[in-house]
């Protein structure tokens, strides 16, 4: 077992599910915990949906975050277990991501951003089809799409949608 010189801050995150949050309480228990904005590292626990929801609440922070799996789907989380979470945290491989910023303009010139870090969406507000200029990093791959919605994935949400679909990760 490695000997950690100064154990990080935690702060623990858990989702709605009863076994996320009795998870939540024995580990607060067992290695205390501080708020979010005060952590060294935050604790996910649940499913994928709550480590994606922790990310998005904590992308201007920055804060690493450690996600353990007590939910239905746990593609991007680590297995959950109580015992040497701070050696587990300490040997974790980090992964940065990179998340994916759409900027799309209303009819009336009006710009909306948002930041996704599995996909962004866009779906029309009119019977009419809507008619789309797609670029991605400042290069156009689609001129003009007419469709009823379009979906930009980022290299997580593809693979969750392949893995989901059933097809090759």
């Amino acid at each position: 077992m490695t000997k950690l010189e100064s154990p990080p801050a935690l702060a623990f995150i858990a989702s709605d599910r009863p076994e996320a949050q009795a998870s939540r309480r024995t580990l607060i228990a067992r290695y205390g915990a501080v708020s979010e904005a005060e952590a060294d590292v935050i604790v996910a626990i649940g499913g994928d949906g709550q480590m994606l929801e922790t990310l998005h609440a904590n992308l201007k922070r920055r804060t690493p975050v450690y996600g353990m799996n007590r939910g239905s789907v746990g593609f991007l989380m680590n297995d959950y277990e109580e015992d040497d979470l701070l050696e587990r945290i300490s040997a974790a491989e980090r992964t940065v991501i990179h998340p994916l910023q759409m900027d799309a303009w209303t009819e009336s010139g009006e710009v909306q951003t948002g930041l996704a870090i599995n996909e962004v969406s866009l779906l029309r507000q009119t019977r009419q089809s809507a008619k789309l200029k797609i670029s991605v990093d400042g290069r156009v791959r689609l001129e003009e799409l007419s469709c009823d919605g379009c979906l930009v994935a980022t290299p997580a949400g593809s693979t969750a949608y392949n893995l989901s679909a059933h097809g090759p990760i």
